[in-house]
């Protein structure tokens, strides 16, 4: 009888079974060979974590299997959000399915967490004949699918993201459902479905592939309707009394609104509920490993979250210090999940299967004969020195060599990532020859593979031997593992970003000729019989200026927080003269810039070598495996500094992706060339850490790190400059006092600056010119504005880190009112889990406030307070007991946004977040999440507080993107929403403020741009040429109703540079929203004129049905004698009158032939104009 056959038997005849000597992973392979007996299993796995394991193991054993998964919400019980939509869809669209299967008994194969398990749910009826089944070429009313979507709970919106959202633009419909993994767009022609196109939800694009059919599924597990709403508002007031009936929660049911966390009160929209097991036929209960103990302790928790919400809500009844409708009224734990009694008796009565890796004393048990791999002594000896590690490579190939050739179970090498795999497989056939396949699934292996060696891709571990599968991980050979998250496209991110930022009514916005006025919306405008849309621009004195959307490129954003700078006046010299002055001084700036550039060309320094097996065992200190761009960044410092020219690089990286370890290598090159280092940070405690960060890194060196900074005493300090001056410390780290004029070192041969911005250039200039032959290496994790990367090229060396680290794990981010006992129950979890949080507030006054409620909310956890008031020695006190776990949370300022790193410390709490800038949030929100250890942010506003349309925008971007390697779009753009301080270095903030942060970075480019060529800025107004054409020139209404989508749409218009990048607008147009309106092509050719008017030099052209009105920029043509000899050929359709206009007469029937002949025209005229120019 075979191992299996002896399972099925067992199951037979046995209620309770064990199977011993389970490895972690090997659970799917044997319930797959159950399940395929045609018996239904719900699994339980320990937790999220594993859940996902097993998930992807499932997938790697049998991907032909109708698994589902039913996760828990990514939220706390009795919590006041909502889980994100994605998970929401996952959930309904697994009880949908199990609804369905359930009408005919099919048998089902579930795999669920402790959480979701207990959990109470609508009875499987609520999901059964909720479908809607649409194929491509039917016929279906329009109207009546927007009005099934409306009841099924289909949110309306303007653009699809998420699933559970739909919207309609004409005779398209977008629709993400959650039987799809992504949207779909459904082209109508009347009530006929012509075509269902996917759509990529972050680029709108639709992919060309088309589907022949498509099954909408419900979206939600609450449906809010007459029935449902009837049933919770009477369930809720017998429960809390008729006061109840003022609560916000009740309100916004009434009024047919989600409230957020309403999910907390499900069973009041239904008459009875049901668990996870009624939507199965006898399934048999599988537990992972300690899974019982997890049910229990999950039984418990859910009590604790319940007593807290209860004693909240006592305490605020004591105080009378909250109005009803801010009352949290929970239901009893039994409502919303199954009690323990109903859990006991459930297992006793039913199959259960428990796995354990251990010798299980519970019979009857079947042994699997799992054996795990373990390598880790001979690792720790290989790291200790004690063995080479070639003993290591050749202990593992000794066991691949004999398993191969003993021809046993197939042996699976497992990587986390395509690249990590490749490169054990390298690794391992150093030490012998293979045949090697990689495979996505177990499917894919043959019994003709003979001594095969196979690869895969899983989050497994710890690997293990069976007698049907073998597989050996990443981890087992390097004692690390590399989990890379995917990350959003950045042309992508860049999009999304651009779409949710348009203008809001109230923004200063800077008009090149007018100066600084405010925007006070999008109006449609009648101009000469024809419509246009304008922005509508106030300025002092109550004066309007109307924009076309069109010439939309004369306006740029004014930056900054805050809209409270005075207005120009219109007509006034006053922004002309402003404005020169600003010019001239930009112009000193780029010409200082390219005069540095150049002089550090002419410069010499001493090249620096880097001595191979030295450096080697210095890069081993490193505890972490170096990502990609760190290696490339590495090697593009070394090779500068092994240069006879001065380097001067800047390392833009995101939030903890790594620079610090670029700093330690290229100070370690440095120092053991003789040279000595200085390592300058803006803040005294990040000084602080890079100290012991520095220390702790050399102390198996020769080299000696000193400090300089406010925490040390005079006598230390005249110490450590005693040493610098005779060469006897070689790395100093510091705050500003490395510029001190008083201190000198021996030989300085590399300067290392963190958080560029806050330094001035000339600073570093006094450094240069005390030691011409300097080496710079500039940190920074707040990015160049886009439009000044390409320009500083050429000027100093770039170089990004975007690749996330290590095991990094995006940081979940909930947006959310103040709530008392989410913040405690934030705090508590970081505490059990071994860890710390930091608790940030805008400003000093709301620190002692705070101080006192928490000492309230968590009187058992030790606060301390850090601010930049303090003095040096209490602020070294306070962060040296946080650094050293003496205290459960920093409470402070945001004097922690600038590069402090405390690995223990993985949750972070915001109040008063509407009051942070995104690229501030952004920073901030990298303080956690730093280890392997999920990092959690909590950004809270007041309670019933109402949000800028600003605040909303930025707390939503941070929320939503909170994919890795993104943190370079969020912080650029938010640059160029609200401006920067230093970009290149000079004490310029004072110039931005009196044009703004768009203008000025324009201005810079264009001067870097003119000085990079050899000649001089001309700083020509910059033109925008109107172009006047018969007929509506708009995006209408009718067609894109969202205003901030269009007015994002007209800017992204306005940047567009020739007939190509209209092109692809068009055809994004057409995908996204349908043919094009009149209007829209009109614009469109509006703006392919405007671009061919520019290059010929024309301010302004007018297009009538009898001909043309051009009039030339400053009433000048470059090119005057090749415009008299094209009039002289012209046989008079080109005329010049006395007003310097040029006309050209001809009458038209077709616009078509019109818009034709002028752009030949123009195209002439930018030709010769060109032409001169060369």
């Amino acid at each position: 009888m075979t191992f299996f056959q002896t399972i099925l038997q067992t199951i037979q005849k046995d209620q309770k079974i064990s199977f011993n000597h389970t490895p972690k992973g090997y659970e799917g392979f044997l319930l797959k060979k159950i399940f395929e007996q045609k018996t239904s299993v719900l699994y339980i796995a320990r937790d999220d974590a594993s859940l996902n394991t097993f998930k992807s193991m499932m997938r790697f054993y049998a991907p032909e299997l109708p698994f589902l998964f039913f996760p828990s919400p990514d939220t706390l019980p009795y919590d006041q959000n909502s889980p994100k939509p994605s998970l929401t869809a996952e959930r309904t669209e697994t009880l949908f399915t199990l609804s369905e299967f359930l009408k005919t008994s099919t048998p089902v194969f579930v795999a669920t967490s402790p959480q979701a398990f207990l959990q109470r749910l609508p009875p499987p009826s609520f999901f059964q004949n909720r479908s809607l089944l649409l194929k491509k070429e039917g016929v279906f009313s329009y109207l009546e699918l927007q009005n099934f979507l409306h009841k099924e709970g289909y949110r309306r919106v303007e653009v699809v993201h998420e699933p559970g959202e739909f919207s309609v633009r004409g005779g398209f419909l977008d629709l993400f459902t959650p039987s799809l993994s992504m949207p779909v767009r459904l082209d109508f022609f009347g009530d006929h479905l012509q075509t269902i196109h996917p759509f990529d939800p972050v680029t709108q694009l639709k992919h060309t592939e088309s589907l022949s059919e498509l099954k909408i599924t419900p979206s939600h597990e609450i449906l809010l309707n007459e029935e449902t709403i009837r049933l919770f508002r009477t369930q809720y007031r017998e429960l809390f009394g008729s006061s109840s009936s003022q609560d916000a929660l009740y309100k916004a049911i009434t009024e047919k609104r989600p409230y957020p966390g309403y999910e907390q009160w499900m069973p009041l929209f239904f008459n009875h509920m049901k668990n996870l097991w009624d939507y199965m036929k006898d399934p048999i209960f599988a537990f992972e490993f300690q899974a019982p103990e997890s049910l229990q302790a999950a039984e418990e928790t859910l009590q604790d979250h319940y007593n807290a919400r209860l004693q909240d809500l006592s305490q605020k009844n004591t105080k009378f210090s909250f109005s009803e409708k801010e009352a949290y009224r929970p239901l009893s734990p039994h409502l919303l999940y199954a009690s323990p009694r109903e859990v006991q008796a459930l297992f006793k009565s039913a199959k259960t299967l428990h796995f354990t890796p251990f010798q299980a004393s519970s019979k009857p048990a079947l042994d699997c004969e799992g054996k795990l791999y373990d390598w880790s002594v001979l690792r720790s000896k290989v790291k200790a020195g004690v063995h080479a590690e070639t003993t290591l490579f050749e202990e593992i190939s000794k066991l691949l060599i004999t398993h191969l050739r003993s021809q046993r179970a197939p042996l699976i090498l497992v990587g986390y990532s395509p690249s990590s795999l490749q490169r054990l497989s390298h690794l391992l056939k150093e030490h012998f020859s293979f045949s090697f396949k990689e495979i996505t699934t177990l499917t894919e292996i043959k019994c003709s593979d003979e001594n095969t060696l196979y690869g895969t891709i899983l989050p497994l571990e710890q690997g293990f031997e069976t007698p049907f599968i073998a597989f050996i991980t990443e981890q087992d050979i390097l004692g690390e593992r590399l989990i890379r998250p995917s990350k959003i496209n950045k042309k992508a991110a860049d999009q999304i970003l651009e779409e949710i930022s348009s203008f809001s009514p109230g923004d200063l916005l800077v008009h090149v000729h007018h100066g600084i006025g405010r925007y006070e919306g999008l109006l449609t405008l009648d101009i000469n019989g024809s419509q246009h849309d304008c922005l509508e621009l106030s300025y002092e004195g109550g004066d309007k200026l109307f924009v076309p959307v069109e010439n939309m490129d004369v306006l740029s954003r004014f930056g900054g927080e805050g809209n409270t700078h005075p207005l120009d006046k219109l007509g006034s010299a006053h922004w002309q003269s402003r404005k020169a002055r600003v010019k001239k001084r930009i112009k000193e700036v780029a010409e200082k810039l390219m005069a540095i550039a150049a002089r550090r060309s002419l410069e010499t320094a001493p090249s620096l070598e880097t001595l191979p097996s030295l450096y080697e065992e210095f890069c081993n200190g490193f505890p972490f495996i170096e990502t990609e761009d760190q290696l490339r960044v590495c090697e593009e410092v070394m090779e500068d500094l092994s240069k006879t020219i001065p380097m001067d690089r800047l390392v833009c990286g995101d939030v903890g992706f790594g620079k610090t370890e670029i700093a330690l290598r290229a100070a370690f090159i440095a120092a053991t060339n003789g040279k000595q280092v200085a390592i300058v940070a803006p803040t005294t405690l990040l000084a602080r850490q890079h100290f012991k960060t520095f220390e702790a890194r050399f102390k198996n060196t020769n080299l000696k790190v000193v400090e300089l900074s406010r925490l040390l005493s005079p006598k230390e300090a005249k110490e450590n400059r005693s040493l610098l001056e005779k060469g006897e410390a070689q790395i100093l780290i510091s705050t500003h006092a490395a510029f001190s004029k008083s201190l000198t070192f021996k030989d300085l041969g590399l300067l290392i600056i963190d958080e560029e911005q806050h330094f001035g250039v000339t600073q570093k200039d006094k450094l240069k010119e005390k030691y011409p032959a300097l080496h710079i290496l500039t940190l920074t994790a707040t990015p160049i504005p886009r439009t000044l990367q390409m320009s500083l090229t050429g000027i100093r060396d770039l170089s990004l880190i975007t690749t996330p680290p290590v095991d990094r794990m995006a940081v979940k981010t909930f947006v959310m009112p103040f709530d008392g006992v989410t913040i405690r129950e934030a705090l508590l979890r970081e505490h059990f889990r071994g860890g710390q949080s930091f608790y940030v507030a805008p400003r000093i006054e709301d620190l002692t406030p705070l101080k006192t409620q928490l000492s309230k909310l968590v009187p058992e956890l030790k606060v301390l307070c850090a601010h930049g008031q303090l003095s040096p020695t209490d602020l070294e006190n306070v962060m040296s007991a946080f650094y050293e776990k003496k205290c459960d949370v920093l409470l402070s300022t945001n004097i922690i946004e600038s590069g402090l790193d405390v690995a223990s410390a993985n949750t972070l709490i915001i109040h008063k977040a509407d009051y942070f800038g995104l690229s501030q949030l952004y920073q901030l929100r990298g303080r956690v999440g730093r280890s392997k250890v999920r990092g959690y942010a909590y950004l809270t506003y007041a309670p019933q507080k109402l949000l800028t349309e600003n605040a909303k925008r930025r707390l939503t971007v941070l929320e939503t993107l909170d994919t890795l390697g993104i943190g370079f779009s969020i912080a650029s753009h938010d640059m160029d929403i609200r401006g920067a301080g230093n970009l290149v270095g000079e004490e310029q903030s004072g110039h931005i403020k009196e044009i703004g942060i768009e203008l000025y970075q324009h201005l810079l480019k264009e001067a870097i741009e003119a000085l990079k060529t050899g000649e001089e800025a001309s700083f020509d107004d910059t033109m925008s040429s109107q172009v006047s054409l018969e007929g509506t020139v708009m995006i209408p209404e009718t067609y894109i109703p969202d205003l901030s989508l269009r007015l994002s749409l007209y800017k992204r218009l306005s940047n567009l540079r020739n007939d190509d990048e209209i092109k692809l607008f068009s055809d994004e147009l057409l995908d996204r929203f349908g043919a094009l309106p009149k209007s829209v092509q009109n614009l469109l050719e509006v703006i392919s004129l405007k671009r061919l008017a520019e290059k010929a030099g024309l301010e302004k052209v007018e297009i009538g049905p009898k001909g043309v009105v051009l009039t030339f920029y400053k009433n000048l043509f470059k090119n005057p004698l090749g415009l008299v000899d094209l009039l002289n050929k012209s046989s008079g359709a080109l005329k010049l009158r006395p007003d310097h206009k040029l006309f050209f007469v001809k009458g038209w029937t077709r616009q078509e032939n019109r818009l034709q002949d002028v752009k030949n025209l123009l195209i002439t005229l930018g030709d010769l104009a060109q032409k001169i120019e060369s």
